[in-house]
């Protein structure tokens, strides 16, 4: 498939309320949609960055940098068999995982578009719907996270995960405890502690959590092997986990036991596919993260999720738990049970809508092969 025409599309989506983190709190989603067009297909991925190098050292403008100046033109004009091999030709380029997730992303699109299967069937799915979990930011307090997690479970929701940071972590987990029994439940730090909390998370293993999600640095998978080895709690590692290599890595060292693929922060759907492949082989088990992305994003982690590693569930919440609007028909819903449905159609199987798309558009670009 030849690659003919790109746009990006800078959004800023407003989210229904803030969602705080260790590091910082978002009221809107900035996120970039690429819009890739091969021979009459048009297929569509999503750059998950946010404006400040918070989660990691991406941001917008360094992802438009990236893509204007060096990924896209390594693509555009040229013929391509499949994801894999476009995946190949930016190889030399080092870093920027999350940019070029979302050009990898939107060729899947167009691929399985114009084989006319679903973007699931592509990648190898084994599932018909998927089990879900929801996160939840640090509230004002315990109190207002407590009313938020029973209305989460009263949806269906069949995972609840916490964000923690020095302060805000015993008592509240405890306090879920106390209010709500054995129901499955994670704290996600986004490596808000040091080996100096040993003792902190010692205290949090007879609380029988699913995980503790990557507790210490984000580079880091020495200390978190440290860390493992003093505790009964799975520690489950994220911004540290950036290839398939760094997996490994950490395996071997035992830094953690399970793992939670987000597609940006892995540089698409392609490298996912040896991430998840080595996982599965040594039994480790996969969840899909989330970084609150719209429709489109939403649309790829659902398919991926149907993998068969992918044993836990994920971040992948329905459309509105984020958005009052969201930029795809139709929208991701919660079925009975804490399910989403996978989509049937072609590629992604939501359809974008345009005139969203420019309703929250705040800068554009388009780039066409000569």
């Amino acid at each position: 498939m030849k690659i003919e025409r790109i746009g990006l599309h800078v959004l800023q989506l407003p989210l229904k309320q803030p969602f705080t983190t260790s590091f910082g709190t978002q009221k809107v989603r900035e996120l970039i949609l690429v819009e890739l067009e091969s021979e009459g297909v048009t297929g569509w991925g999503e750059v998950s960055t946010l404006p400040e190098p918070l989660y990691n050292y991406e941001t917008t403008k360094t992802a438009l940098h990236m893509l204007e100046d060096f990924l896209v033109p390594l693509v555009l004009g040229r013929r391509f068999s499949h994801p894999d091999t476009m995946a190949d030709a930016w190889e030399p380029l080092r870093g920027h995982h999350i940019a070029k997730a979302g050009l990898n992303n939107a060729f899947w699109d167009a691929w399985a578009k114009a084989r006319s299967i679903p973007l699931a069937k592509a990648l190898g799915g084994v599932k018909e719907r998927i089990p879900v979990g929801v996160s939840v930011g640090i509230q004002g307090s315990v109190g207002a996270t407590l009313r938020q997690v029973e209305t989460f479970l009263s949806e269906g929701y069949r995972r609840i995960k916490v964000k923690i940071k020095p302060g805000w972590d015993e008592e509240l987990l405890r306090a879920l405890r106390s209010e709500f029994g054995n129901i499955p439940l994670m704290a996600d730090a986004n490596s808000a502690y040091t080996l100096a909390d040993i003792p902190l998370f010692e205290r949090l293993d007879d609380l029988g959590l699913m995980m503790i999600e990557q507790p210490l640095g984000e580079d880091d998978i020495v200390d978190h092997a440290q860390l493992q080895a003093r505790l009964k709690t799975p520690i489950c590692l994220d911004e540290s986990i950036l290839t398939p290599s760094d997996a490994r890595k950490a395996l071997d060292l035992g830094s953690c036991r399970i793992i939670n693929v987000k597609v940006g922060r892995v540089g698409g759907l392609s490298p996912l596919l040896k991430l998840h492949d080595l996982c599965v082989k040594r039994a480790v088990p996969l969840w899909c993260g989330g970084m609150l992305e719209s429709g489109v994003g939403r649309a790829h982690n659902i398919a991926l999720t149907t993998l068969s590693g992918f044993t836990l569930p994920g971040d992948t919440s329905a459309s509105d738990r984020y958005f009052a609007e969201d930029i795809v028909e139709p929208a991701a819903r919660l079925e009975p049970g804490g399910y989403l449905a996978v989509p049937l159609g072609a590629g992604i199987g939501v359809a974008v809508m345009k005139n969203r798309v420019e309703r929250y558009c705040v800068d554009h670009r388009v780039i066409a092969a000569i």
